[in-house]
């Protein structure tokens, strides 16, 4: 998991960094609201801690040009503004959740954990995964769109199986190898290109409403036409 955490407190932050990776989550930390909307729009990160109080830019701005720019990465607002109407304007802005100064971390490890589930989706009796107009029937490995189907691999079916489960995050190459291959494996990341590129089309066969989206340097995510 990737987070990104824009605080401008550089005490605080270093705490919540160390934290964090205690956790196993890999933080990428910034200062200041520009850096961070730079960060923040690559759509690189399952999940954006950002604050309010911050130079050159705040972050209710971070957020408001965030979600202009369609990035729909979870944020939780963490700040010392705790009234109500700032509570509120982060809220309308597009904030999943909102975390007042002073906090516990085992306060913000359960908020974070909670919004991480969200972006997840959930699995069916049936044994049926969804996104957008497509289905996945793991039991049978068959892709379905409308009336349209296409069979898959086992390896194939463990990729969209991994990107169903995580429809908001960007997967990262060596987390899928890890999931599907397993860690002791010879794979290279150059092969899971081809597997990607063999589901691209399965999914554009059926006419599903998304495709699977490169992130340069990352990996990949399910990206909406």
């Amino acid at each position: 998991m990737r987070l990104l955490l824009v605080e401008d407190e550089r005490a605080l932050s270093y705490a919540l960094v160390n934290m964090f990776e205690k956790e196993k989550i890999d933080v990428t930390a910034c200062y200041d609201g520009r850096e961070g909307l730079e960060y923040a729009l690559s759509g690189a990160y399952d999940l954006i801690i950002l604050d309010v109080l911050m130079p050159k830019m705040n972050g209710f701005d971070v957020l408001k040009e965030v979600r202009k720019n369609k990035i729909t990465t979870p944020v939780l607002m963490l700040t010392a503004l705790s009234g109500e109407m700032d509570k509120v304007k982060g809220l309308d802005l597009g904030a999943d959740d909102y975390l007042a100064k002073p906090f516990g971390f085992s306060e913000l490890m359960a908020r974070v954990r909670a919004l991480l589930r969200r972006g997840q989706s959930t699995l069916a009796i049936d044994n049926r995964l969804s996104y957008g107009n497509t289905e996945l029937d793991l039991a049978n490995s068959v892709l379905k769109s409308g009336t349209n189907e296409v069979q898959l691999s086992q390896k194939e079916l463990g990729i969209v199986k991994y990107f169903f489960e995580r429809v908001d995050f960007v997967a990262h190459k060596e987390e899928i190898i890890t999931r599907v291959w397993g860690l002791d494996n010879d794979f290279l990341s150059n092969n899971l290109e081809v597997y990607i590129s063999f589901i691209r089309k399965k999914l554009a066969f059926i006419g599903a409403d998304f495709t699977i989206e490169t992130v340069r340097g990352i990996g990949y995510k399910l990206q909406k036409k």
